[in-house]
């Protein structure tokens, strides 16, 4: 049933040790061995997923539940940010953060002088292979972390990614959590009629006179979408609730040329991959995504996230897959003054979720 939530007060608890290592998926090596029974865990590494070197830090208390976080974009990673955001629950979760195939650090392990189209046309992303990726890793976290399942976030592309994993392997998963849903993503003539609506309203002809530039959809370049979805986060900014600035200053380890530019460019490379380019030669991944036809039947609770202002994954869209989608349990969340990205509201209606599968997970 649909419910919306407020604030939650969330208590603070810093940590500080540092551990790096290089694992290797099913024939797995580690510097300093399998987590104990101790007071926390701070791993910073890079984990050999299929065959890649992919970047994962795991923080938190070994003894509480793991959430597993898919990033959107494709390529926003959030593990730069993740201690802003985070942190403060490091005392009830272990948190994961994953720099996906194609995204921050893990593209910048193997990153090509040059973004060149035979790069691109070399590398592509598939869904697929992204979700085999998040299936590898997480595997690899219940046999590392001694568990018996994970808790599943997907946020945007990671909504996309998570519904894919959730529902091949629901045995991995205690539930699936997601925001801001991806639910058939192909098509952005429902954007442009959108902002095109909002732009006339308001008077905005700067607007008004980008969008007839571009034209009506569809687009067979990726920067004419850009060039769209531009003026759709302008729009959701006018109507929603803004994040502290703090949240999405990089931590100290990432605030650095090298990473600054592993992230740019693997944004470019993964944002590419997902929204197509006929003229790179570059399929588009969101093509084959339709989980009004594909990804209906859950085995595990669902949990989706979303916000009142959100034109990018509208709630008319979010709906109806969440009436038609099957699950032991499901719940749709919401929030008010909030749209596609993160806002106060997004993290307590996360926290409180997550919490709530902690507690039912305690009864069993």
């Amino acid at each position: 049933m649909p419910r919306k939530l407020t604030s939650l007060t969330i208590s603070v608890f810093f940590i500080s040790q540092i551990f790096c290592s290089v694992v290797a998926l099913g024939q797995v090596s580690e510097v300093n061995g399998r987590p104990h029974a101790k007071a926390r865990i701070y791993e910073e590494k890079f984990v050999v997923i299929n065959g890649t070197q992919q970047w994962v830090t795991i923080k938190g208390d070994p003894s509480k539940p793991v959430i597993l976080f898919l990033h959107g974009g494709p390529g926003s990673t959030m593990s730069p940010y993740s201690d802003q955001l985070y942190q403060s629950w490091e005392r009830d979760f272990v948190i994961v953060q994953w720099d996906q195939r194609g995204a921050g650090r893990t593209y910048g392990r193997s990153a090509p002088e040059e973004l060149t189209p035979e790069y691109l046309q070399a590398n592509p992303l598939t869904l697929a292979q992204m979700a085999d990726d998040g299936i590898a890793l997480s595997e690899y976290l219940l046999g590392h972390l001694r568990k018996e399942k994970l808790i599943l976030f997907g946020t945007s592309w990671g909504s996309a990614l998570g519904v894919a994993i959730a529902t091949k392997r629901p045995d991995l998963f205690y539930a699936y959590v997601g925001h801001s849903q991806i639910v058939n993503d192909a098509s952005d003539e429902g954007l442009y009629a959108k902002v095109h609506e909002l732009a006339t309203a308001a008077g905005d002809s700067t607007s008004l006179n980008q969008l007839d530039e571009i034209g009506k959809p569809p687009y067979d370049r990726a920067r004419t979408v850009g060039q769209l979805w531009r003026i759709v986060k302008k729009y959701e900014r006018q109507s929603s609730l803004p994040a502290p600035e703090s949240w999405f200053v990089p931590s100290p380890e990432y605030d650095n040329a090298e990473d600054d530019r592993a992230r740019s460019d693997g944004d470019d490379y993964s944002f590419v991959n997902f929204v197509g380019d006929k003229v790179l030669g570059v399929a588009a991944m969101r093509a084959g995504i339709n989980f009004l036809e594909t990804g209906l039947d859950f085995q595990i609770p669902v949990y989706l996230i979303q916000g009142e202002e959100d034109i990018l994954t509208p709630m008319e869209s979010t709906r109806l897959y969440f009436d038609r989608l099957k699950a032991p349990h499901k719940d749709y969340v919401i929030l008010p003054n909030t749209a596609h990205g993160f806002n106060q509201k997004v993290i307590d209606a996360q926290y409180a979720i997550f919490r709530s599968i902690k507690i039912e997970q305690s009864k069993r």
